[in-house]
């Protein structure tokens, strides 16, 4: 599917041959777990389409020592796209049921090394940062401040920008060498709004 789309990183597509998606949609789902959509995963939330799981994934530049931050780790399938690339993953999801069962997830999966929040992710993981990279899985009205903050010297975040239920862009933000902050459009795209406590 990601191949459809002209997507050549050897890495990426490694990573997403390697991490079996249907083990993270839900039962009444996992026929279409390989089609190119996004597929719900209950409480209002979805898993994303595979090639909008890749480019996200390519944009942040990850190696092995990168420490990476996900907000809205939903099925739990982003998370461990990025756990593939490197063991510093840290993700945030605020509605208890899906954190409950990603948790379980990715263990039974093999990835017990991912640090998984309960929380409010618009606030990010401060005791943990900086990140090299910062991923947002739904969509903001605006870049949450907290995250510029905990991005890194260099760090790349990646986050869809736009109105609820809306037009939405994935924006490209990058904290260059003198702290000022660079972003990109990169395309339209339409997530699940950014959930708040």
């Amino acid at each position: 599917v990601i191949r459809g789309y002209g997507m050549k990183d050897p890495e990426i597509l490694r990573v997403i041959e390697k991490v079996p998606r249907h083990r993270f949609v839900p039962e009444e789902n996992r026929k279409y777990s390989y089609h190119d959509t996004p597929l719900g995963i209950g409480y209002g939330q979805t898993i994303s389409q595979p090639f909008i799981v890749a480019e996200m994934t390519r944009q942040l530049q990850l190696t092995p020592t990168s420490k990476v931050l996900e907000i809205g780790t939903g099925s739990g399938y982003q998370a461990a796209v990025l756990a593939e690339i490197t063991p510093h993953v840290y993700s945030i999801e605020i509605i208890e049921p899906l954190h409950e069962r990603a948790k379980q997830i990715l263990a039974e999966s093999g990835y017990q090394r991912i640090n998984l929040r309960h929380g409010d992710g618009y606030h990010g993981w401060p005791e943990t940062a900086p990140f090299d990279g910062i991923i947002v899985t739904c969509a903001a009205g605006h870049i949450p401040p907290p995250l510029i903050d905990q991005l890194a010297i260099g760090g790349r975040m990646i986050i869809p920008v736009g109105k609820r239920f809306g037009t939405q862009f994935l924006i490209l933000v990058t904290k260059n060498h003198d702290q000022t902050i660079t972003s990109r459009n990169l395309m339209a795209v339409r997530f699940v709004p950014l959930v708040r406590k």
